[in-house]
C-alpha cells in the first residue's frame, strides 16, 4: 500500500508541475515591428518621410521659470503629521521640511543644469515624436574599438540615474577596468519621460519604446550593441531582444522578468519546504522566503502602481501643479525601492545612499519637462496591450543578470532560465537596491564588463 500512495503522490505532482509548468499554452503569438505614429493629429501618408536628422540640444530653463518655481516653494502648504512616526505612512513631514529648506535656499539649478550639459544631448523624431538621447563616445586609441551599449531607466527615474556609471564605462582604466571593457554609451528617454516627447496617442507600452529605441538605434547606425536596463528598462530591452534578436549581442539586466504564473507559485511553494529541488541556493531562499512577508511588502509598496496602471492622469493634476508633491511621490520610491527598511528611519534613508542634489535633480527633471502624468500612463498601457502576453516570451539572445539583494523582488538564477535560456552570466550583487546605476555604479558598471567578456569570448 505504501508504494502505491508514494506513486499516486508522484503522479499527481509531476501532473502539477505539467500543468503548472506552462507546456500546454499555447504559445503567444511573435511580436512583430509595427507601422507605429504617436505624433499629434493625424497620421502622414505613407509618400511623407519623416525627418530623420539627429540635432544636439541644450538643457537649459527660462529664468520665468525658475522664478515660478521658487514662488510655489515658498507658498507650499503641509499638512499636519502624526506623532512618532517615520516613513510608515508614506514621506515623513519633518524631512520634507529639510528638503523644501535645502531647495530653496542650497540647491542651485543652474550648477545641476551646467553638470547635466557635459554630457551631449540629442534629440530624433521617430514615429512623430522628438525622441531624446544621452550619446557619449570614448577617446580611442589606434586600433581600439569601442563596444555600443544602449542603457534605458525606468520609473520614477530619468537618464539622470546613468551620469555616474557612464564615465565608468567610457573611461575603463580610470574607473577599474581595462582597455578591452570600453563603451560607447546611448542613453535615450523613454517617450513621455524627461526631455522626449509625449506621445500624443494610446497604446504607448513597452512594446512601443522597444520599437521606437531599435529604430533609434538603426538611425544612429548600429547593426549589433548591448542593451541594459532596470525596472522598466529591463522590459523595453528584453522586448527589443524578442522583436530583433538578431541586432541584439547580449542584454545585460538588474531587474529580470518572468512570467509570475503557475510555474513560478509551483516552484514558490516547491521550494519552501525542498530548496534544492526547485533549484535554490541559500542565498536564494533567504532572498525569497518567508514569501508571505515578502508578497506583504509588495502589496505595501505598490499602491501607486494601482493608480497608475487605471487612473493616473487624475493623480497628475496635483503631481504637475505642485513640485513638493511631485518631489513626496517620486522620493518615496527612491527610499523604499532602496531598501524596505528604510520605512522605518527618520529621512527614509535617503541621505545615506543619495545626496539631496542628486534626488531633486531627477524630480527636476520630471518638473520641468511637466512629464509625471505621461510617464505613469505607461502602467496603464502595460495592461491594455500585448506587453503582458510578451512577459511570457524568451529572450534567445546571450543574458546576464546582477541581483542585487534589495532589488523589489528577486529571481533566483535556475528560475531566469525560464525567461532567459540563453543565460551566461549571473550575480549574486553584495549591495544595492532598485536605483542601481544611481547608488552602485561601480558595482553595476564591473558586472556589465564582465558579462561582455564572457559574450566577447563566446564569438571568437
Amino acid at each position: 500500500m505504501g508504494w502505491k500512495l508514494a506513486a499516486f503522490i508522484v503522479v499527481i505532482g509531476v501532473t502539477i508541475a505539467v500543468l503548472y509548468s506552462g507546456v500546454l499554452k499555447t504559445p503567444p503569438e511573435p511580436l512583430e515591428i509595427q507601422d507605429n505614429y504617436w505624433g499629434r493629429g493625424a497620421k502622414p501618408s505613407p509618400e511623407t518621410k519623416e525627418d530623420d536628422k539627429v540635432y544636439g540640444i541644450i538643457v537649459n530653463v527660462s529664468d520665468t521659470a525658475l522664478v515660478d518655481l521658487k514662488n510655489r516653494l515658498v507658498n507650499t502648504r503641509l499638512f499636519e503629521a502624526l506623532e512618532d512616526l517615520q516613513f510608515q505612512y508614506g514621506f515623513r513631514l519633518d524631512y520634507m521640511v529639510d528638503i523644501l529648506s535645502y531647495w530653496k535656499t542650497q540647491y542651485d539649478w543652474r550648477k545641476q543644469e551646467a553638470y547635466l550639459n557635459t554630457l551631449l544631448h540629442y534629440k530624433t523624431k521617430i514615429e512623430g515624436i522628438d525622441v531624446h538621447f544621452i550619446h557619449v563616445k570614448p577617446v580611442l586609441k589606434p586600433g581600439q574599438t569601442a563596444k555600443p551599449l544602449l542603457m534605458v531607466h525606468g520609473w520614477p527615474g530619468s537618464v539622470f540615474e546613468f551620469y555616474k556609471i557612464i564615465p565608468m564605462l567610457v573611461d575603463p582604466t580610470n574607473h577599474g577596468g581595462s582597455e578591452e571593457d570600453v563603451f560607447e554609451v546611448i542613453a535615450p528617454s523613454i517617450p513621455g519621460y524627461g526631455f522626449s516627447e509625449i506621445p500624443h496617442k494610446k497604446g504607448f507600452d513597452q512594446i512601443a519604446a522597444a520599437q521606437v529605441f531599435l529604430k533609434l538605434m538603426e538611425r544612429l547606425g548600429f547593426e549589433k550593441y548591448y542593451v541594459q536596463g532596470g525596472d522598466f528598462g529591463s522590459i523595453v530591452t528584453r522586448t527589443m531582444a524578442i522583436l530583433k534578436p538578431s541586432a541584439i549581442k547580449g542584454l545585460h539586466t538588474n531587474m529580470p522578468s518572468v512570467e509570475y504564473g503557475g510555474r513560478y507559485m509551483f516552484n514558490v511553494m516547491l521550494g519552501s519546504v525542498a530548496p534544492s529541488w526547485a533549484g535554490l541556493t541559500e542565498e536564494d531562499y533567504n532572498r525569497v522566503y518567508p514569501f508571505g512577508s515578502k508578497m506583504l511588502d509588495m502589496l505595501q509598496e505598490s499602491g501607486y502602481m494601482h493608480i497608475q496602471a487605471t487612473k493616473p492622469d487624475t493623480v497628475g493634476f496635483g503631481l504637475t501643479d505642485s513640485p513638493v508633491g511631485l518631489a513626496a511621490y517620486i522620493l518615496e520610491k527612491f527610499s523604499t525601492a532602496t531598501n524596505k527598511d528604510n520605512r522605518e528611519l527618520a529621512d527614509g534613508g535617503l541621505d545615506k545612499y543619495f545626496t539631496k542634489d542628486e534626488l531633486l535633480t531627477n524630480v527636476m527633471i520630471y518638473w520641468w519637462s511637466r512629464s509625471i502624468t505621461s510617464s505613469m500612463r505607461i502602467y496603464k498601457e502595460l495592461w491594455l496591450g500585448r506587453q503582458m502576453e510578451a512577459m511570457s516570451m524568451q529572450v534567445t539572445v546571450p543574458a546576464g543578470v546582477a541581483a542585487f539583494p534589495n532589488e523589489v523582488t528577486h529571481v533566483p538564477e535556475s528560475w531566469c532560465y525560464w525567461g532567459y535560456p540563453n543565460l551566461v552570466h549571473y550575480t549574486m550583487m553584495p549591495s544595492g537596491g532598485h536605483f542601481a546605476a544611481l547608488e552602485e555604479p561601480a558595482l553595476l558598471a564591473q558586472d556589465i564588463r564582465t558579462f561582455v567578456r564572457k559574450v566577447e569570448a563566446l564569438e571568437k
